[in-house]
């Protein structure tokens, strides 16, 4: 019998997971009054207070940190949460909580390619016919119209190219990670500081930036939109981050990456008790993806 600590790894990704879903959603919402750029920023600085906070609380201090696994974190974070994140907040503008979370389907099939020229990891046929599967099933959803959405040919591709570059980003980050991690002693919770720390570091300058170039403004609309940011950091980033590095230390990457993509599993069932409208084909297309997920990492 297998017990709950030789799949600690595998639990962490699927609590990862159904975090994202319903802070995705949140999101959603959140995007029709501030900006993906500023509420990246946001997100990541709550976190940032919430992990040095539970950092104190367990007295979890570090006494020594190499410079090839930091390195390695740091850039982690600017790819896959700076710039990774910001996408991904633009694609929910764009495509809507559902599909955007289909689109992240796509970043296991690029991590497993990635793995493979930069860790030398080979891939069987069955890998290959997987990473096709689980493009159809994300195509087949991302291109349904939705009428009640409002949606027009422009705002969807778009969507579509900003949610491809966030799976890109997504995949990046979770092989960097994977690779600071694997051969070292760092706990999770440092790994999700330090890779969120990395990412605000790097928004600052560009919030600066664009503030100089546009109207841009830097505040809260009002104290309901606040209580969001906060509940959708502390779900999504703050836990989120935290377990997804749980998964990506005490599991293969593969196993991590495809649990970590079952959001849209718990992100439907959310839809429908807030009253979206979910068509069978949107259903279809998640069971084709996912079956594509599984058939990439477990069938190899």
């Amino acid at each position: 019998m297998v017990s709950l600590v030789d799949v600690k790894g595998e639990l962490a990704a699927i609590g990862a997971a159904c975090l994202w879903a319903v802070a995705s959603v949140v999101y959603g919402r959140l995007g029709a009054h501030i900006p993906p750029l500023q509420l990246n920023l946001i997100k990541g600085v709550i976190a940032i207070a919430l992990l040095l906070f539970t950092i104190s609380i367990r007295q979890e201090f570090l006494s020594q940190l190499a410079d090839s696994p930091l390195c390695l974190l740091l850039l982690s974070g600017i790819v896959g949460i700076g710039f990774g994140d910001i996408a991904f907040l633009a694609a929910i503008n764009s495509l809507g909580a559902s599909r955007t979370l289909l689109m992240g389907t796509l970043a296991p099939p690029m991590t497993a390619i990635g793995a493979m020229i930069f860790l030398q990891e080979s891939l069987k046929t069955t890998a290959w016919c997987g990473i096709l599967l689980t493009i159809l099933g994300v195509a087949w959803v991302v291109t349904e119209r939705v009428p009640n959405k409002g949606d027009n040919a422009t705002n969807l591709w778009q969507g579509i190219g900003i949610g491809f570059l966030a799976a890109i980003a997504n995949a990046t980050g979770a092989i960097l990670s994977r690779a600071a991690l694997a051969h070292s002693n760092i706990p999770p919770l440092w790994a999700a500081l330090l890779r969120l720390s990395a990412a605000v570091l790097m928004l600052l300058p560009w919030v600066w930036f664009v503030r100089r170039q546009s109207s841009f403004e830097f505040k809260i609309q009002s104290a309901r939109v606040m209580a969001g940011c906060v509940f959708a950091a502390f779900c999504g980033t703050y836990l989120g981050i935290w377990l997804q590095q749980m998964a990506i230390k005490y599991t293969a990457v593969g196993v991590a990456s495809t649990l970590l993509q079952t959001s849209p599993l718990f992100v439907l069932p959310i839809a429908v008790c807030i009253g979206e409208k979910v068509s069978l084909r949107a259903i279809a297309g998640v069971v084709v993806a996912i079956a594509g997920i599984g058939l990439l990492f477990y069938l190899k």
